[in-house]
């Protein structure tokens, strides 16, 4: 008998928006790992992101996730508006697990996804980091850029290439 079949507990989500996206969490200090996991030096506009720039942790977060929203568009050279993207941060790797077989009813071997659906981008903050952010993200602006969603792989293969060039 699988694990999955027990109904999850009911939860409390919050909603923190940001320019380019809806981050739903369960508990602030969900947020503050999150904040502390998307560190880099600086934005990709000479500004710095060190944690001095805002005192509030929550505006702080989301100028980081905006400008990595930003930074991933210019990767691609996508730049169009889009709706906000969702960024669902789950507690742990048994909450996120739970929530993909609620979705799909297989056992979850992934560690973060994008669903097109749903607009959604579904991480841990187990995991979570820039690089992995930056990707699912990609795969939201590929999904919305083209007026045909283009094929899987060739998602993959963009998405990708946004994880080799981030940092430069």
């Amino acid at each position: 008998m699988s694990t999955f079949c027990n109904a999850a507990p009911s939860v409390s989500w919050h909603t923190l928006e940001t320019k380019y996206t809806k981050i739903v969490y369960q508990s602030e200090s969900d947020l503050i790992k999150l904040d502390s996991e998307t560190v880099y030096a600086h934005d990709w506009q000479g500004q710095s992101l060190s944690e001095s720039v805002h005192k509030d942790f929550k505006v702080r977060l989301s100028h980081k996730v905006d400008v990595l929203f930003e930074r991933v568009q210019q990767i691609l050279d996508m730049r169009s508006k889009t709706k906000k993207v969702k960024i669902k941060i789950y507690p742990d790797k048994k909450a996120l697990r739970l929530a993909y077989f609620a979705l799909f009813y297989k056992k979850c071997r992934l560690k973060a996804w994008y669903l097109f659906e749903r607009n959604t981008v579904y991480v841990t903050v187990e995991d979570i980091h820039a690089g992995m952010l930056a990707h699912e993200l990609a795969h939201a602006i590929i999904d919305h850029y083209f007026s045909v969603r283009p094929p899987k792989a060739t998602a993959e293969i963009l998405a990708r290439y946004v994880d080799k060039h981030l940092e430069m």
